[in-house]
């Protein structure tokens, strides 16, 4: 029997061994991980990182080799020379109840330019607090900004004019609004509105927002006083920001299922092509209240739980409209809310969709062969598994068959493709299974979709329906 006693470092090793500063700390880890071909599981454990903050900074790394991995601080003054000239004016200003912007525009107008942000650290040290909220009679006569008249529907003056829009286009969509009873559709919808501000005005001047592309309705306010904006909405002025963001808190969330279901009915008298392929995915709209009865779900992009509400989307492939939406969805109802999306689809369109693209989180293998039984084509990601990704080291190169990718923006254009079939657990056949790598990330990606003898065999059927 052999005891082994580890030897204990000394303090020149553990400099090296246990580093504390984290430049050091990130130059070692990337150094096992590159150099010593340590896994980044293993890399992550040792210098003290999630598995996900180490994946990351080995893909920062990869971005950009050449990086300085130790900086040597800045060794400049320590004081503020453009500050300390006209600290004796500064306080002065603001002995005169001037804010930190009207000080930075007084000293601008003299020749010494000073953000607003170092006037507050000056008068900070100085020891002044932060100005009350104050009066307009109270404030310096600058130029301040223009204030829009409000919107109110019953001002509005229909004689003929002339005017000048940059919104010119949003006309175009008029005879086809102009088609549906919108207004009346949101009256069966149960949407509310108001005197000043009718419920299919309001909606109008927000399908304005989006037709013409901007980012977010709070992002209206730099179009409020054009007038064909206001006028394609069948108002005085376009709405402010404070509107569109209190007016979603007053509708009923019972109204959403019942005017999508409404409005959908009334675009198909317009003889408008119904897509056959969607991309569906759910989305987490984060909650920030301290008492919100709302449940965790996954932000992808924050890569972390958070409390929010779960909304299902389904996107039209070929016209990029959303053809669905559930933004009541519970964690216990997102892996059938694809099924609920078919029979909607079915129930509206006398059809199935043809297609199906969605992430593996979102339903089950289960839901997979009801797809399947339907004559639905699919493809989805696979999560991964130690298992997968323990077999992938053990094939040959020659398994792999090297793609190159056409018209793609991309830095990683010619990634290896495995091709396979495999069984799963309440999937009723065979599936297809693409694992692709060398697509930019540390690990391969699984797609699964349906097998090729299925998929001959649809395409058979198609045209022997189309003949």
């Amino acid at each position: 029997m052999f005891i082994s006693i580890e030897k204990p470092l000394t303090e020149l090793e553990r400099v090296f061994l246990e580093p504390t500063d984290p430049t050091h700390r990130q130059y070692e880890a990337l150094r096992a991980y590159c150099v010593e071909g340590l896994p980044s599981q293993e890399g992550a454990k040792r210098f003290g990182y999630t598995r996900g903050s180490f994946r990351v900074l080995c893909h920062q790394f990869r971005q950009h080799p050449q990086r300085a991995c130790f900086l040597q601080p800045h060794k400049g003054p320590h004081r503020a020379p453009k500050r300390d000239p006209v600290r004796d004016q500064v306080i002065a200003l603001r002995k005169q109840n001037f804010s930190i912007y009207d000080i930075s525009e007084t000293l601008k107008a003299e020749g010494h330019r000073l953000s607003p942000v170092t006037i507050a650290l000056l008068l900070k040290e100085e020891g002044f607090a932060r100005l009350p909220r104050r009066a307009d009679d109270e404030r310096p006569d600058t130029p301040r900004p223009t204030a829009a008249a409000v919107a109110d529907v019953r001002r509005l003056d229909l004689r003929p004019r002339q005017l000048r829009t940059k919104f010119g286009g949003l006309f175009l969509f008029l005879p086809s609004l102009a088609a549906l009873p919108f207004d009346q559709l949101l009256g069966e919808a149960g949407w509310p509105g108001a005197k000043k501000l009718p419920a299919a005005h309001a909606m109008r001047a927000l399908r304005a927002l989006k037709l013409f592309g901007n980012a977010r309705p709070s992002h209206v306010m730099s179009a409020v006083f054009d007038d064909g904006l206001a006028l394609f909405a069948g108002l005085t002025v376009m709405p402010k920001r404070a509107f569109f963001t209190a007016s979603s808190c007053r509708i009923d969330p019972a109204c959403y299922p019942v005017l999508m279901r409404l409005w959908h009915d009334a675009t198909s008298t317009l003889g408008l092509q119904h897509g056959v392929s969607f991309a569906l995915d759910c989305h987490t709209m984060p909650c920030h209240g301290e008492a919100a009865l709302v449940q965790k779900h996954d932000v992808s992009k924050r890569s972390r739980r958070q409390k929010g509400r779960l909304a299902f989307l389904a996107h039209d492939a070929d016209t990029r409209v959303f053809g669905y939406a559930n933004g009541q969805l519970q964690k216990a109802e997102q892996n059938d809310e694809m099924l609920q999306f078919v029979a909607y689809w079915e129930q509206r369109t006398g059809q199935v969709p043809h297609a199906l693209i969605f992430d593996s989180k979102r339903t089950t293998y289960a839901n997979l062969n009801r797809l399947n039984q339907r004559g639905i084509d699919f493809m989805t990601l696979r999560r991964r598994a130690p298992k997968m990704l323990a077999a992938l080291t053990h094939l040959p190169a020659s398994a792999w068959r090297r793609v190159a990718l056409q018209n793609v923006a991309r830095a990683y254009r010619r990634p290896r493709v495995l091709d396979d079939t495999l069984p799963l657990t309440g999937y009723e056949g065979p599936l297809r299974q693409l694992t692709v790598a060398d697509l930019g990330h540390e690990e391969p990606t699984f797609l699964v979709t349906i097998s090729c003898a299925v998929q001959r065999r649809r395409s058979l059927n198609a045209m022997r329906n189309a003949w």
